[in-house]
Order: C-alpha cells, then sequence, then structure tokens
C-alpha cells in the first residue's frame, strides 16, 4: 500500500497493508530488522539525521524500521495519526503519566482498572508529586465531582479488568476538555476492530500489545496511540529513557494485526455463548459480560463498540473455596494471569491480577473473593463450557 495512497480502505486491509515500505530486496512478507543502530554514508548524513534535519534510522531504541511498520498499521487501524510502541503495556501507561504531568498535577483515574494500573499511580506517580483520585468507572457526577483546577488527566480502562464496566467515553471526554485536561483509555480488551475511543472524543488510546493485539501469548509490548502533537511527547519520552519495544515482537505483533478481526469476532461469538451458559447456572452469582442484556453497561456497550469482547467474569456461590475449585477442576484452560489468547485462561483476580490491593480497594473494585475471570480461547465453546462445568457441578 503505497504511502501516498488516498484511498480510505477498511480496519481489515489496513490491518494487512499499512505500514511496510519493500526494501530493494522486494520482499512480500514484513522484514525483522534486527540490529542496534544504524550506518550513514558520510559524517554530513548522519549529522543530518541525530539533528532531525534528515528523516532516518538513528538507534533502536527510537527508530527501528520493524516497530516504525507496527507503529503506522496500529495508527491506521485506530484512526489515530501516530502510535508510539512501548516494550509492556504498563510501560505505556508510563509513558502517558511521565508525558503529561508534573509536580503539582492531578490525575482521575477509574477504579476499575488492572490492579499494576492503580499499583503505578497510587505508589510511583504520587512520588513524583502528583495527586491522584479513584471514582467510580460509571459514575459521571463522581468524575465531576473530582475534577480539580490542576487536573490534568482522567484515565479510563473501558471495558474494565475484570468485571467488563463501560464508560461513557463521549461525556467523559467533554468533561476532560472541558477542564483542560486529557482523557486517556485502555482500550486494550477490545482492540481497535471493537472499539475506536478517538471517534468518542478520547485523546489517548493505550494497548497491552502482549493480549489481543498478539493473540498468541508470545511477546511483551504496549502502544499508545493519538495526534502527532500528543504523541511527540510520548516518543521524546520513549526516546530518552528508552522503555522501547523489540523489533522481533513488533513483527510478532504486525502478524497478530493481520488476523485481529478473524480473532476478535470468534472471541466475542464464545464469550457471549460461555456468559449465557453461567447466567442461567444454579451454583453462579452473577455473570459480568457486557454482552447480556441484562448488564448495566450493555446499551452503551452497543453504542460505543462492534462486539463485547472475550472476557468474561463470574462470581461463584461459596467464596474462594469454590473459586478455586472450579478453577483446579479444569482440564486444558490455561491457569495464568494473561489474557487475550488463543488458548483459554483463567484466574482468581482476588489473589492474582488485583492480589495486591487493599481489602478496602478490593471491596471497592467489586473483586471479590468467589470471583474468577476466564478469557475466551479460540478452542470449541462447547469443550470449554465443559471444562469449566467441571468445577461447577463440585460445588
Amino acid at each position: 500500500m503505497s504511502q501516498q495512497d488516498d484511498i480510505e480502505y477498511q480496519v481489515d486491509t489496513l490491518a494487512i497493508r499499512t505500514g511496510h515500505t519493500r526494501s530493494f530486496e522486494g520482499e512480500h512478507g514484513e522484514p525483522i530488522f534486527l540490529t542496534s543502530s544504524f550506518v550513514y554514508e558520510n559524517a554530513a548524513e548522519a549529522a543530518a539525521k541525530f539533528s532531525g534535519q534528515e528523516p532516518g534510522n538513528i538507534y533502536s531504541r527510537f527508530t527501528n524500521p520493524t516497530v516504525a511498520m507496527f507503529e503506522k498499521r496500529l495508527a491506521a487501524m485506530e484512526g489515530a495519526e501516530r502510535a508510539v510502541a512501548t516494550s509492556s503495556g504498563m510501560a505505556a501507561i508510563m509513558a502517558v503519566a511521565m508525558s503529561f504531568l508534573k509536580a503539582g498535577d492531578h490525575v482521575v483515574c477509574s477504579r476499575a482498572v488492572f490492579g499494576s494500573t492503580v499499583s503505578l499511580f497510587e505508589k510511583y506517580v504520587v512520588k513524583f508529586g502528583v495527586a491522584v483520585d479513584f471514582v467510580d468507572l460509571t459514575d459521571l457526577n463522581a468524575w465531576k465531582n473530582a475534577i480539580k483546577p490542576e487536573t490534568k488527566l482522567l484515565f479510563v480502562e473501558s471495558p474494565s479488568n475484570p468485571l467488563a464496566e463501560v464508560a461513557d467515553i463521549q461525556a467523559l471526554a467533554d468533561l476532560a476538555h472541558e477542564n483542560d485536561a486529557l482523557l486517556a483509555i485502555d482500550n486494550t480488551f477490545c482492540t481497535p476492530v471493537l472499539q475506536q475511543p478517538i471517534k468518542f472524543g478520547a485523546d489517548l488510546v493505550v494497548y497491552s500489545a502482549t493480549k489481543y493485539i498478539d493473540g498468541q501469548g508470545r511477546a511483551l509490548g504496549g502502544a499508545v496511540v493519538g495526534n502527532h502533537k500528543l504523541l511527540e511527547e510520548v516518543f521524546g519520552y520513549v526516546r530518552t529513557t528508552g522503555p522501547s519495544m523489540s523489533p522481533f515482537n513488533a513483527w510478532t505483533f504486525l502478524k497478530g494485526l493481520e488476523t485481529l478481526r478473524l480473532r476478535m469476532n470468534a472471541h466475542s461469538d464464545g464469550a457471549q455463548k460461555l456468559a449465557e451458559f453461567l447466567n442461567s447456572h444454579a451454583k453462579v452469582e452473577k455473570v459480568y459480560y457486557a454482552g447480556l442484556p441484562e448488564h448495566v453497561g450493555h446499551e452503551l456497550a452497543v453504542k460505543q463498540q462492534k462486539g463485547f469482547g472475550g472476557i468474561v467474569s463470574f462470581e461463584v456461590k461459596g467464596g474462594r473455596e469454590a473459586a478455586w475449585k472450579v478453577i483446579d477442576n479444569t482440564r486444558f484452560i490455561s491457569i495464568t494471569g494473561n489474557l487475550g489468547d488463543a488458548k483459554s485462561t483463567i484466574t482468581h483476580p482476588a489473589t492474582t491480577t488485583h492480589g495486591k490491593l487493599s481489602p478496602e480497594a478490593k471491596e471497592a473494585a467489586g473483586i471479590r473473593e468467589g470471583l474468577i475471570r476466564l478469557s475466551v480461547g479460540l478452542e470449541d465453546i462447547d469443550d470449554i463450557i465443559a471444562d469449566i462445568s467441571r468445577g461447577l457441578d463440585l460445588i
């Protein structure tokens, strides 16, 4: 696909064709540039590229052709101007914090975020003199009341981990902009094929590429997506401090993007069937999946998303003992904290992904002892349901 091409392609075409400018070798597949540095014809060329007078590669910490392909492709799929790749999803969130916050600033973050995100803001970002308040993701009045003159960032994960709560992105974007703040959305659970937060007013979109973008549990990576002006700040941070994506991982994610829509549709279809099964099971207290009409965020998810994703969380009767029994009696579902894999995975959030939160923080975020999070993979859904049923039948 030509970089000068003015045709507006659909996301599936962008996912396969964007970003690759063939080298003199004429390769069809995207190459992996496993090099730390680049060579110049003369000292003048080196000086021009280091100074920014000429475009080109300098050092793979911040300029690498394979990483650039991934960045261009992800930005195109998001409908954004630019993306900056990072070494992990958490590195992407830290890049946002370090790029746009300073001592005296204030952040409002939803309570319903990944446990490590809470720790990052609560234990580390505050060390630099930044104040952080956590609010209920779905309570717009709580967001309004938390805003201060020094508020510079609203940070949201939607759908949330692990309860699939859905934020009103447009309303939060309007609130942020009315108060000269930025809105950042962690879109890891949906990916750009199911949701494009920038279309609803978000300034920045954050990804853990480790999850669905890879799709097979092979590599760590992350990204921040947005407009050129904002992303130049993020690029400067990554260039200077070095939380960079490796070229090999970038190539892995490029391959993941090619099949992303197919996989997300399959994950969503399977998750819907599992959620409906669990919703009628006598041993299940509650199911958290926005595809269920009774889910509090269902109508908003229909408006903002093209699918409901592959994460189903559910609360079983009997607390931790019962939850662990369900988990331990699966035969092929992997017990691991990762998600977004072709292989189904299962975990107990209260003692794993959110285990470091205080009891009060867990309760506020709805992380109870009977809660189980299941990432629906690409195995036959009837087999997945049967595997979950083994433990459910024993409690």
